[in-house]
């Protein structure tokens, strides 16, 4: 079996779930605005599950299956590529300055959800009981974005305006076509993740932690990097943040109810490595300019990655 076409299918499925997850997140959005929604809702529900999606999509398909590795290893090396790849990228890019409520409670809660994932990964298999719990933090979460944004709801609604609204035909097109990208691409990416780590010899956890969640995690990436050029300190980061804790709490939960998961081996490692991630994250806060990540931070949590990068070629 030549190499090349799972390559090609790889990066085309990559493709469609990037434009897949741009097109269902523009579409929602549209719809939420003509039902007068807030912006700062949109940004916490819609936006948040838009750039998770690929995650959910390839690692429900992973799931359902049975290659439990690469659900797993998709959703940790997700998070941990996250933090110090896509935070540290954004951080060169422009400082950037943390709100005391993403420090205190949300870095915490996707703390939490790193620990919750380790502490069933010693049982060496996620179940349905689990997954139930990790969807009940989740609900938490949810419950607690969409009564932050009913308290900036009124003022924000005042300024909405009802011009430049995507048509109805246009904004159910852009859904729909949205769906099938995320379906298809996910289903091309996991089937040729497997035939790859098949032909090169080396696990699918591997290429889960590496290939399959760098490219899952395409989205985030631009959506951090637009909003540290523009600037945006608040999205760059609660973009990070909050799709970790959806990555951990729902993806995860989702797909243990779909087929239960067995983690391999190392991922007690890589779920230590995540939560080592996310407590640099919080330590960094007080480090330097305080309640910022600075540009020689930023440098460190590049190179923390390259050095994880090279333990897991080494690990094979």
């Amino acid at each position: 079996m030549s190499l090349l076409i799972p390559l090609l299918l790889l990066v085309a499925g990559f493709v469609l779930l990037v434009f897949g997850s741009d097109w269902l997140v523009d579409g929602a959005s549209a719809l939420a605005k003509r039902l007068r929604v807030s912006d700062l809702v949109i940004g916490l529900t819609i936006v948040a599950f838009g750039t998770s999606a690929p995650e959910l999509v390839v690692s429900s398909i992973s799931a359902w299956q049975g290659s439990a590795d690469i659900a797993i290893a998709n959703v940790i090396g997700s998070n941990t590529f996250n933090i110090l790849v896509i935070l540290g990228i954004a951080a060169i890019i422009y400082p950037l300055t943390v709100t005391r409520s993403t420090i205190w409670k949300e870095i915490p809660l996707s703390l939490l959800a790193v620990f919750v994932v380790g502490l069933i990964a010693t049982r060496r298999v996620l179940i349905w009981t689990d997954a139930l719990i990790l969807l009940s933090f989740f609900s938490i979460f949810l419950v607690y974005m969409l009564e932050m944004a009913k308290s900036a709801r009124a003022e924000e609604k005042e300024g909405m305006a009802d011009t430049h609204l995507m048509s109805g035909g246009k904004m159910a097109l852009m859904i729909i076509c949205g769906l099938i990208a995320l379906v298809f691409g996910g289903k091309m990416v996991v089937d040729s993740a497997v035939q790859i780590a098949t032909w090169l010899g080396i696990s699918q956890a591997l290429i889960g932690l590496t290939i399959v969640a760098a490219g899952t995690s395409l989205p985030e990436l631009a959506t951090s990097v637009r909003a540290a050029m523009k600037k945006k300190d608040d999205i760059a980061v609660g973009n990070v943040v909050g799709s970790n804790i959806f990555n951990a709490f729902f993806i995860l939960g989702a797909s243990g109810l779909i087929s239960p998961l067995a983690f391999s081996a190392g991922s007690t490692v890589d779920i230590a490595v995540c939560a080592v991630a996310t407590l640099l994250l919080f330590g960094v806060m007080f480090i330097g300019r305080k309640h910022k990540i600075d540009r020689w931070q930023g440098v460190l949590f590049v190179l923390l990655y390259v050095a994880y990068l090279g333990y897991l070629i080494q690990r094979g």
